[in-house]
């Protein structure tokens, strides 16, 4: 079964793209790095589907990140690294179409790829978002960059430097702004999708320029950033054996705020 699922209402010009790893919590391995990848290119050349929904299968998760099993070999040079989740996102892929994330359950680490990507996003109030990279010996870079573009300084920064020992609620992302609208449990989707077919049925072209100009509006920031990431994750993560024993060794108890 494909890891990612395309579901385009012709009728209304809005395809839902859901993340299909439930028995893994979403977590995205290399062949789903590359199925996310096909799939913004393809929506980008069909000009039937004009919004786009972005969830996660099952109730547990929206996405943890990047499946701890997957293997990438690394460069010995600090200031290259090669990252298989840059690649995910849509407008990694150039695509401008309106993208609304729908979240249920976790969102951590590299999913942060995808919702920092989304135009907005809409939670229901079983979310909860953290980022673990810290208590695993790891640098939060990319993740921390494009978060910062979608919330307060202090709170991604909480965020990232308490790792597992934190999660934000669906309550608190709400208040400061990272989640757009908290509906009740099991309504992200539908609320995201009533978003999204608002949206399709504006003019397509006004849509997409509208879209590359917020982005655009925090480009320069993030891309100064993004530049600093390699070198930061190469010289401050912890060996793949460290990482390992810190992974074995994390606590499972965690306070949510």
């Amino acid at each position: 079964m494909s890891a990612v699922l395309v579901d385009a209402d012709r009728d209304t010009g809005v395809a839902v793209v859901t993340l299909n790893r439930p028995e893994r919590l979403n977590a995205i391995d290399l062949a789903m790095a590359d199925e996310l990848a096909s799939t913004w290119q393809e929506l980008r050349f069909d000009d039937t589907v004009r919004a786009i929904v972005l969830t996660g299968a099952g109730e547990r998760a929206f996405c943890t990140g990047i499946d701890r099993d997957a293997v990438v070999p690394q460069p010995s040079s600090p200031y290259a690294q090669d990252d298989p989740l840059l690649g995910v996102g849509p407008k990694a892929n150039d695509l401008w179409k309106p993208v609304v994330a729908a979240v249920r359950g976790m969102a951590c680490g590299g999913a942060f790829y995808l919702l920092g990507e989304a135009e907005f996003v809409i939670a229901d109030t079983t979310a909860a978002f953290f980022d673990p990279h810290t208590t695993y010996g790891m640098v939060s870079a990319y993740e921390s960059v494009l978060m910062a573009q979608r919330a307060p300084y202090g709170e991604i920064a909480r965020m990232a430097l308490m790792g597992t020992a934190e999660r934000l609620s669906a309550r608190r992302a709400y208040e400061v702004g990272l989640v757009s609208e908290l509906v009740p449990e099991g309504g992200a989707l539908q609320a995201a999708t009533a978003c999204a077919a608002v949206v399709a049925g504006h003019p397509a072209r006004a849509v997409e320029g509208t879209v590359r100009a917020l982005w655009a509006a925090s480009e320069a920031g993030r891309a100064q950033g993004v530049a600093q990431a390699p070198h930061l994750i190469a010289l401050g993560n912890a060996t793949a054996e460290q990482q390992a024993r810190l992974f074995a060794g994390r606590g499972r108890e965690y306070r949510s705020r």
